[in-house]
């Protein structure tokens, strides 16, 4: 098979180390004489052709910066019929052998159905600081996004400590977990609140009443966006929970949850939404070289063939797994580690 040209996009939400991603496929491609097209902002790049050449020079140093340099965007080119004939003709304009699609689950849902149902060859790289795509053991952005809420609960444990208040810190997860429990473990939290278990506010207060009888009035709860009360003590409205858990926007329960715990405990609560600050910016060390990883296997993948398929991590190897295995619902905090951080909750 002629591999003379492949494409790249990012689509969904931003994230720390999609630019490492770019550098590694352009500089694997490179070496076998392979040239990269870059799509702009997503799936609407290659259905309106706004596309760059990238080249050693232009790829040179990105690994260091957050975002991505191609951009990105939420398009569906499933929308309209209208979309993907504009893909086909691009396609062939640009005599693309390969496209590699980078993102998160409803990116490489597209992916998934431009391979199945379209009968392009494309190759998947995970992308999302929720880890929560399956298929892999790790999604390049998270562990940034982990080490900048850690950063945020040890600067507010201070303050906490210093007002006696409780602090709640709100941080990003969609569905699942892996966030707030990584980053709560590590920052020393007194409470990690998370989507796969739902939470009793009776427990928190009577635990902060406990604490506050030892003379530790102060507290760190840390709460996912799409954390919920248990049936038994739900303490939402309905008006609250669909401006809370909306689907295309989550968040808000932090500030609900300080508010009952005020009211229950009697001891002052202050929230901190930690929100886009924990996908922007320059990725960690390990990001960065998972991202890349990334990159020079889909590369190869693409020389091999190995089309429907996503790279993924599978403890220190860099292995290819089908597209219909990531896309399969999420990836949930694994109950065994939650339970190893409830040890040290109160």
């Amino acid at each position: 098979m002629d591999t003379g040209r492949i494409g790249i996009l990012t689509g969904g939400g931003d994230c720390p180390g999609l630019n490492a991603v770019i550098r590694g496929v352009v500089r694997r491609a490179l070496a076998d004489d392979v040239h990269v097209l870059g799509f702009k902002s997503g799936w609407q790049g290659l259905i309106t052709g706004d596309v760059e050449p990238l080249t050693r020079l232009s790829v040179a140093g990105i690994q260091f910066r957050g975002g991505t340099i191609l951009g990105t965007s939420r398009t569906d080119p499933f929308a309209t019929a209208e979309s993907l004939a504009q893909i086909r003709e691009n396609w062939r304009k640009y005599g693309l052998q390969a496209l590699v699609v980078v993102g998160g689950n409803g990116t490489l849902t597209v992916a998934k159905r431009m391979f199945e149902e379209q009968g392009y060859p494309v190759i998947g790289v995970p992308k999302t600081i929720d880890n929560d795509i399956p298929g892999t053991d790790f999604s390049f952005g998270f562990h940034t996004a982990v080490q900048v809420a850690t950063d945020a609960i040890e600067r507010l444990h201070t303050t906490a400590e210093s007002h006696h208040r409780v602090m709640v810190i709100e941080v990003m997860g969609r569905h699942t977990g892996w966030i707030a429990a990584y980053a709560g473990i590590a920052g020393a939290a007194d409470f990690i609140l998370v989507p796969e278990v739902p939470f009793r506010i009776s427990r928190i207060t009577e635990a902060l009443a406990n604490r506050r009888g030892m003379g530790r009035p102060h507290s760190i709860v840390v709460v996912a966006e799409d954390a919920k009360p248990h049936d038994d003590e739900d303490f939402l409205t309905e008006s609250q929970k669909t401006t809370i858990y909306r689907e295309e926007r989550l968040g808000g329960i932090g500030h609900l949850v300080a508010r009952e715990i005020e009211r229950l405990s009697g001891i002052e609560s202050r929230v901190s939404v930690l929100g886009y600050i924990q996908r922007g910016g320059s990725p960690n060390a390990f990001d960065r070289i998972l991202a890349t990883r990334f990159g020079e296997k889909a590369v190869e993948m693409v020389l091999e063939g190995q089309f429907g398929r996503m790279a993924a991590l599978s403890g220190t190897s860099i292995v290819d797994v089908p597209l219909t295995d990531a896309v399969n619902g999420y990836k949930y905090l694994d109950a065994e580690f939650y339970r190893h951080a409830e040890i040290f909750f109160g």
